[in-house]
């Protein structure tokens, strides 16, 4: 779930030529959009608890080798986890509020888990380590808002500041939400015409809602999973002012609720490694698509 949706959210129509596109996306899934569990492989060992983190640390940068050449080379793409899997252990800190320019909000949460206690944090620094690799197969620049490598956060203002520093061609929010049962599926959420403070969406609006059309086509297609029957209308896109994440970024930004961790169908997807790897290849395709133009 979004880390900062401490508010109900404000929402406004999305643009219906981005529906459309979608829809046909989604009528060329082989299994009509219905995503099948994989029994074989859940939580396990990612449900354990984190080693302990050291000090705070500036974005996890590519490894030192010389990365691939390909489609992606001269890319910088900033993935971004949602939460950490030590928030819990620093409530006070978190629930500090910081600026994200319309108002103040606070500055991280600790996500949500299954019934069965698999955290969203998990989930969502297993998919990002997975889609890492898949861009830098390609040859892109790859920069990781937080590894386990602090105690908690970052808040969402750095988290933002992050992307922004980067000159991010494209910033990808990973996560998972916390809905009632018998809603399900994913949906992507992209940022608002905003201004005011320090937050202005304006040159970021019309990039951003193209990378996230693609990626939730893609997602459809790769996960065989269906566009949320609770949030978008369907279209698997939903358009937010109320995350700091998104208001703060001057670069194209996306989150992808990846599914619904309190489902029990959408749980035992989520649980599954090999869908994790599918999520993140669905992700990985979507970014491609947008940065090829």
């Amino acid at each position: 779930m979004p880390y900062d949706d401490s508010v109900p959210p404000t929402r406004r129509a999305r643009p219906l030529l981005l529906a459309a596109a979608l829809a046909a996306l989604c009528l060329t899934t082989v299994a009509g959009c219905g995503g099948s569990p994989d029994t074989t492989d859940g939580a396990g060992a990612d449900a354990s608890p984190s080693a302990t983190p050291t000090a705070p640390a500036s974005p996890s940068p590519s490894p030192a080798e010389p990365l691939p050449r390909g489609p992606l080379t001269g890319r910088t793409v900033v993935i971004d986890p949602g939460h950490n899997p030590r928030n819990r252990e620093h409530t006070e800190e978190i629930n500090e509020k910081v600026d994200i320019g319309t108002g103040r909000k606070e500055c991280d949460t600790t996500g949500t888990s299954t019934d069965a206690g698999y955290p969203e944090a998990r989930f969502t620094l297993d998919v990002s380590h997975r889609l890492r690799e898949l861009l830098q197969a390609q040859g892109a620049r790859v920069l990781l808002t937080h590894d386990e490598d602090r105690p908690f956060g970052p808040c969402i203002d750095e988290r933002a500041r992050i992307g922004n520093e980067a000159k991010a061609d494209a910033v990808v929010s990973v996560h998972a939400d916390g809905s009632a049962v018998g809603n399900r599926g994913f949906h992507v959420i992209l940022p608002a015409a905003v201004k005011g403070g320090g937050a202005d969406t304006s040159k970021i609006v019309k990039s951003s809602a193209d990378l996230g059309a693609r990626i939730a086509g893609h997602f459809v297609r790769t996960t065989g999973s269906a566009p949320s029957n609770y949030i978008g209308g369907g279209t698997g896109l939903d358009t937010r002012n109320d995350l700091g994440g998104l208001n703060l970024s001057t670069v194209p930004k996306v989150f992808v609720e990846c599914g619904n961790m309190r489902d029990p169908k959408d749980a035992a997807l989520l649980t599954s490694a090999s869908w994790r790897q599918k999520a993140a290849q669905g992700m990985a395709d979507g970014i491609a698509d947008h940065l090829k133009g």
